[in-house]
Order: structure tokens, then C-alpha cells, then sequence
């Protein structure tokens, strides 16, 4: 008889011993602070019904003023459970509060969460009974010295605003309690084109009150669901207890993930066996890859140099806040890989999950950060906060390949306190290489502190925040601020964390001024020309390991007031609402994006003046062709992605602009109508 042992394999997967629910649709909300609201016989009929993920300053911390509800607000749903379902764990998981969450079942506090970012879980199992069941949240955002961020230059929203689980397992099973991580940690001991090393350690928790003896089955598939590897390990599990189960993997040959070129993920499934039976499993995506950095020569991935051009991210969306799902996610990594990056800095705080495997799946090498933004208090309780996000940071997200960089925080003002400062980085630095020795450690500091400042020296990395031509000087002083840092600290391998303009697609002005726009006025065009600079400084530098674009898109920030709009920082390649793509962002694409383009820049510049001007276009193409009103301006070649044709004249009236580009036999064009307005 013929065995299929693949077939085998998929008809275990098939089976599914753990249950995981969304509480998405049916909640009551209200803003405002009820005292009895976590009692089963609150009656909450006037409330406001609203769907989670959820913010109540999706317009309030978008508008200017700093004057956002900071505050209490209550969640309540009934989730119904049968009979059977006693016989199991019973968890709810949420995703993401903001900020202090205090979670009540039943009428019975069985936790509080402090803490905007990370996810966590707790085990309702006691607090449950077959029928209808009442889940109440109080939440609140006003600001806590003794959580971190203390202040930050983003807005700070509240509300359930990630996904809530009710999660079901049997009680003997892969453990989610570890800060609410998988259970299952994937450890790399050494990777090479001929074979990848792992340690898959594994959390059995056994919540019966005998023990159980049990066999974990950790297996490893290739895309197309065939074994790559497997290996299995009996365990005696006492009573009410986890044990830590760490089982040897290796893949021989293995295709290693190789970011965007090769983003190659296999899946381990982990599997809780008794006696035959499989009581519980978990699957992971996990991809095998080696990398180092070079002070000199920069980042290199499996042994091949690849130069990191990457862009920030925030997760807020206009008229939404942080309260946005998956189709927003996919919707941000989409334009992400359409600009080509291949790095991206995930600031400042822990981003959704659904993010981070869009990074894995999608090639890209990821900066992650704990929410240490600006300002640090040496109070315990808030360093004891720093560690908590920090391992929820790290034990939530061990697994994801596209993870490279730990980041310990951004723009620390040491005030004169710079030892003490440094210490309490130095401390979360023995954090992270405690719970993960695999990754570098790193941080985010503005240009003017430099490695020999106690809080850079900390961490394997450096980034530097440099806004040559926005906040100081000149964007042709950026070149000089390099090579004068590697120069002192040859060592040192640095990175460009943040580097940008404001870029309002209402203000414009040809030709640009000089000194850098200051106050409420925001032109696109010079945003165009501090990115033009600023990139060709940083390509021309392979000692500069990576570099990461200040933003990808305009993100809420509710006490500023500058170019066109209050209440947001308007530094993105594409505005708030994601509806608009502004020139710098075809500036990139043309530099990173191997797909054939032509873009003409200053297209929302009408009506301008009708005079003699420039036109600029940004193009992948080997040669360029301008048309004015039908007439040829000529052929221009570019290395630069910039073609420039100056003393361009414009007629009163409409006047027909149209570039028409050549990249091999490919031919593409761009046009627009702009209106000159000729001086009285």
C-alpha cells in the first residue's frame, strides 16, 4: 500500500485545535468615565454602537490646538460560549489600547495593561460561564509620567484601536501568557548557503491538575507545503506549570530570505501531542538570513552588499487615527514598495503585527522601536514601563525575518543629564541582548549628539536624525556633516534615521528661495530640492549603512501649526489621506523603482506666472524628450533621475506641458495643462 507522507502532513494541518475569534462588530462605547459601566446590569442601550479597531480621536487629535481628548473612555460586548468550551482556556487578546486599559469580565477586574503599543492578554478561564458573558474596558489616554512616550511630535490617540481576540485552547498547549507572544521562538545559531541552524524553543503549559506527559512535534514546510524538516521531543509537563521545550532544526541548502530580491518564508508548525492526540499547534513564518554591517562598506545581507533605501512610517490615517485594519496596512506597504524602497523604520513604537508579515512576505528589512520618544523620566516605575514595552516588543515580534534593528529610542533631550540618560539606555540595552542576542541594538539621535555621548554608545548602531535644510543650515551642508562624522569615528557604523521637508501640495514658489521656507509656508518644490540634494550626498556614501526618508506619508500631530494645515506634520511623500502621491515620492521612484516612469514635477503650481521658467521632470528613462504647446524643447540624458529644461516660456493662457521618455523600447509620457498668468 502507498503512503502519501505529504498528504499525511496536510490532513493534520487541516485539523484545528484552537479557536480564534474576532470581537470586531457589537461594541458599546462611551467618552466619558462610568464608574458602574463594567457591572453586568449597566444598562449601556444609549451608548454609541461602534466596531473595533476603534479611536475616539480620529478627528479631534487631527485638527490643531493640541487640545485632543485625552481621557476616559469605556468599551462594552457580550460574547455567548457553550458548554463545551468550559472544558478549554479561555483568553482575550487585544492588540493594541491607548493607553491604559483595565479589563473586566463578567463584572470581575482580571487585568490592566499600561501601555499604547504592545498587545497582551489575559486568561478569563475562572471569570467565564456557559451562555451570554459581558466584556467591559475602561481605557484611558491622559498622559502618565510613568509610562513612556511622555511626549512625542505625533498625536497620542485613544481607544481599543487594534483587534480583540477571544481565544479558546485546551488546557494542555503552546502557552500565549509569555507578554502575549506566540509561545514559539526561532532562534538562528548560524545560517550559510549550505545549511541553516535553528532552535525552536517552545512554551507547553499545562493548566490540568495532573501531569501529562506529551510529545511536541516542531516541522518545518517549503512554499508549496512539502517537509523541509521536522523533529520530535517527549516531555513530562507537570501540574499547573510551563515547561520550556527547545528542539534542534537544521535546513540543508536552505533558500534564505533575501529582502526584496528573494523574500523567501517557510512555515514551522509547533504541535502539542498526547498520546497520538494533537492537543494544540501554532505556525509560524519564519525566514533564515545572515547579515553584517561594515563601518566602511555598510550593510550586507547573506554576503551581498545591499544599500538600504528606506523610508519612515507612521500608522495614523486622516480621519481615522491609529484606528485603521488590515486594508490600510496593505494599502501603506503597497506604496511602499511601489516608491522601491527596501528598508523601512518603523517609528516610534511597535506597529500592528498584520505590518510586520506584510515586511516579512514583502522583502523588507525593518527598523522596530520602542516608544521611548524625546523625554525619559529616571522614576522606576517609569523605567520598569521602558522594559515591559521593550520585551513586549521583542517577544511579540522574535519570529518576523524582515527584523533586523532593536531601537531603544528617538531623540532623547538629555538636558545636561546625558550620564544618567545614557545609563538608563545602557540598562535597555542588556534587555534586548537578553532576549534576543541574534539582532543589533540601536538608536535614533539628532545630528548634534554624536558616538562619544553616553546614550549613542550604548547600542551596536547609531542613527542620526539630520534636517540639513529644514530645522538648520543648508541641504548642501548634509555632504560636510557626513564626512566629517565618519572622519571622527571611522569605527562608527551610522545611519541616517530621518531626513526631510515640509511638503504642502497647496503652497508652491519657482524658483526656490533661499534660506530653507520657514513658519506656515511648506512649498513642494523645495522639499523637492532638499530631497534631490540630500539623496545624492547619501548615495555617493556607502559608508552610510542605510538611510531612511522623514516621512512616507503626513501623519497626525495635533499641536502643530505650520504650512497648510494645523494639526499635522506634513513632511510625507504622500498626504494624510494617502489620495495624493507629492513629487519627492517620484523623485525616489525614479531612483529606486526600476519600472519604467516619467513624472512632471510642480504639476499642482497653476496657475503660475506667465514667464520664463523651469520644468523639471523625474524619470527612470536613458533619454528624455519636452514638448511646449506641441513644440520640442529638445532631448535631455540624466543619471541623476532629474532632467531640467530652463528658461522654459509660458504664454498667457493655457500652455501644454508634455514629457515624453524612452527606456529601451518602451516609450511613456506624462502631461499637464498649466495656466500662466501674465503680470498686469
Amino acid at each position: 500500500m502507498l503512503i502519501c507522507l505529504n498528504c499525511i502532513a496536510l490532513a493534520v494541518l487541516d485539523a484545528q485545535p484552537r479557536t480564534d475569534k474576532s470581537l470586531g462588530a457589537g461594541w458599546a462605547f462611551t467618552r466619558e468615565d462610568v464608574p458602574a459601566a463594567a457591572s453586568v446590569s449597566y444598562d449601556d442601550a444609549y451608548w454609541e454602537r461602534v466596531t473595533v479597531p476603534h479611536t475616539w480621536n480620529a478627528r479631534d487629535g487631527q485638527d490643531g490646538g493640541g487640545d485632543q481628548y485625552r481621557g476616559t473612555g469605556w468599551y462594552r460586548i457580550p460574547f455567548v460560549l457553550e458548554m463545551a468550551d468550559l472544558d478549554r482556556n479561555i483568553f482575550l487578546k487585544f492588540d493594541g489600547v491607548g493607553t491604559v486599559a483595565t479589563v473586566y469580565v463578567n463584572g470581575n477586574e482580571v487585568g490592566m495593561h499600561r501601555g499604547n503599543f504592545g498587545a497582551f492578554i489575559f486568561d478569563v478561564t475562572p471569570y467565564v460561564s456557559a451562555g451570554r458573558n459581558l466584556l467591559a474596558v475602561r481605557v484611558n489616554n491622559v498622559r502618565d509620567t510613568t509610562i513612556t512616550p511622555l511626549r512625542g511630535d505625533f498625536t497620542i490617540y485613544g481607544g481599543i484601536y487594534r483587534s480583540v481576540h477571544l481565544l479558546m485552547t485546551d488546557r494542555l498547549g503552546i502557552s500565549p501568557l509569555d507578554y502575549a507572544s506566540p509561545g514559539v521562538f526561532v532562534t538562528q545559531r548560524s545560517v550559510s548557503k549550505n545549511a541553516a541552524v535553528l532552535d525552536v524553543r517552545s512554551l507547553v503549559r499545562n493548566a490540568y491538575d495532573v501531569t501529562k506527559s506529551t510529545t511536541v512535534h516542531a516541522t518545518i514546510y517549503d512554499h508549496m507545503g512539502g517537509i523541509v524538516t521536522t523533529t520530535v521531543m517527549s516531555a513530562q509537563v507537570e501540574a499547573r506549570t510551563t515547561s520550556s521545550i527547545v528542539q534542534e532544526l537544521t535546513i540543508v541548502q536552505p533558500r534564505r530570505w533575501h529582502g526584496r530580491k528573494d523574500p523567501y518564508v517557510y512555515r514551522l508548525v509547533v504541535e502539542v501531542r498526547e498520546n497520538g492526540a494533537i492537543r494544540d499547534r501554532i505556525e509560524q513564518q519564519i525566514g533564515v538570513r545572515s547579515f553584517v554591517i561594515d563601518p566602511e562598506k555598510g550593510f550586507f545581507l547573506n554576503g551581498e552588499h545591499l544599500a538600504l533605501k528606506g523610508v519612515n512610517r507612521h500608522q495614523d490615517r486622516e480621519n481615522m487615527g491609529w484606528g485603521i485594519g488590515r486594508k490600510e496596512h496593505e494599502e501603506d506597504f503597497r506604496m511602499i514598495e511601489e516608491i522601491g524602497a527596501n528598508a523601512i523604520r518603523l517609528a516610534h513604537y511597535q506597529h500592528a503585527q498584520e505590518f510586520y508579515d506584510l515586511c516579512d512576505r514583502g522583502g523588507m528589512v525593518v527598523w522596530a522601536e520602542l516608544a521611548l520618544v524625546d523625554e525619559i523620566s529616571l522614576n522606576e516605575k517609569f523605567i520598569m514601563n521602558c522594559k515591559e514595552q521593550l520585551t513586549e516588543l521583542i517577544k511579540q515580534n522574535y519570529n518576523h525575518p524582515s527584523i533586523f534593528f532593536w531601537s531603544l529610542q528617538n531623540e532623547l533631550i538629555p538636558d545636561g543629564r546625558e550620564e544618567a540618560y545614557g545609563d538608563v539606555v545602557a540598562e535597555l540595552n542588556r534587555v534586548a541582548k537578553s532576549l534576543d542576542s541574534t539582532r543589533l541594538t540601536a538608536v535614533a539621535s539628532r545630528s548634534k549628539y554624536d558616538r562619544a555621548d553616553a546614550i549613542n554608545a550604548a547600542t551596536d548602531v547609531v542613527g542620526y536624525n539630520v534636517y540639513r535644510g529644514w530645522y538648520e543650515g543648508k541641504p548642501e551642508n548634509f555632504a560636510k556633516y557626513a564626512d566629517t562624522l565618519h572622519a571622527r569615528f571611522p569605527d562608527h557604523a551610522f545611519c541616517i534615521s530621518e531626513y526631510g521637508a515640509g511638503a504642502s501640495i497647496h503652497q508652491h514658489e519657482w524658483p526656490t528661495k533661499r534660506p530653507a521656507p520657514k513658519g506656515p509656508w511648506h512649498p513642494e518644490e523645495w522639499a523637492s530640492v532638499l530631497h534631490e540634494i540630500t539623496w545624492k550626498a547619501i548615495s555617493e556614501r556607502p559608508f552610510i549603512w542605510g538611510s531612511f526618508v522623514w516621512n512616507m506619508f503626513d501623519f497626525g500631530s495635533d499641536g502643530r501649526s505650520e504650512g497648510d494645515m494645523n494639526g499635522r506634520n506634513d513632511k510625507g511623500l504622500v498626504t494624510f489621506d494617502r489620495k495624493v502621491r507629492k513629487d519627492p515620492f517620484y523623485f525616489y521612484k525614479a531612483n529606486w523603482n526600476t519600472e519604467p516612469m516619467v513624472h512632471i514635477a510642480s504639476k499642482r503650481y497653476t496657475p503660475r506666472p506667465a514667464a520664463p521658467t523651469d520644468v523639471k521632470v523625474y524619470s527612470n528613462c536613458d533619454k528624455v524628450t519636452l514638448f511646449v504647446n506641441s513644440v520640442s524643447l529638445g532631448e535631455q540624458a540624466s543619471t541623476g533621475a532629474v532632467f531640467i529644461w530652463t528658461g522654459v516660456e509660458l504664454k498667457n493662457g493655457r500652455n501644454e506641458i508634455r514629457a515624453v521618455g524612452t527606456k529601451g523600447d518602451r516609450v511613456l509620457e506624462d502631461c499637464i495643462d498649466w495656466i500662466g498668468v501674465a503680470k498686469p
